[in-house]
């Protein structure tokens, strides 16, 4: 991160960011070319250790790249509001925002993916809900090992306020 002033490193925060936030955009690489999608997720988050769940097809390229490249990074943003300046460079975007890398693996495990959908769902809506088997089998779950991540607030600047 270039402008560590901006970082945010306290875990309530980027808590409260992993909360905010319903869409993250997954990059992966695909023999030597970049492949972004955009994803709904859903996470655990202890003493900083940051896991990702997302669901998918039971078929499909990201799947297929996955597979062959686990290596992945991802973003997302939440509170984003859009400002404006008195001359064209202070125009800009006032938001949160998580980024980080890690590696991606496809489970396949039933009880493994009726937990992951559980915290998924938890993580998207707030509810509970509960799954069997039969409904995780028409999915697949993939889990991101976080590797590291970085947090970032960039406030209206003052005098735009």
């Amino acid at each position: 991160m270039t402008r560590r002033e901006l970082e945010i490193t306290d875990l309530n925060e980027i808590a409260t960011i992993l909360s905010k936030c319903k869409v993250l955009h997954l990059g992966l690489v695909d023999d030597g070319i970049p492949y972004i999608v955009p994803m709904n997720f859903g996470y655990t988050f202890e003493e900083g250790k940051l896991e990702l769940y997302l669901h998918s097809a039971v078929k499909g390229y990201k799947l297929d790249v996955i597979e062959k490249n686990p290596v992945c990074c991802f973003e997302m943003e939440c509170d984003v509001v859009p400002f404006e300046g008195k001359v064209a460079c202070q125009y800009g975007m006032s938001y949160y925002s998580l980024m980080g890398r890690g590696k991606a693996k496809i489970v396949n495990d039933s009880q493994e993916k009726i937990a992951m959908m559980s915290t998924f769902m938890k993580s998207q809506t707030g509810m509970d809900f509960e799954f069997n088997e039969k409904l995780v089998s028409i999915v697949t779950m993939i889990k991101i090992e976080v590797s590291e991540y970085t947090a970032k607030h960039r406030p209206i600047p003052e005098g735009l306020r």
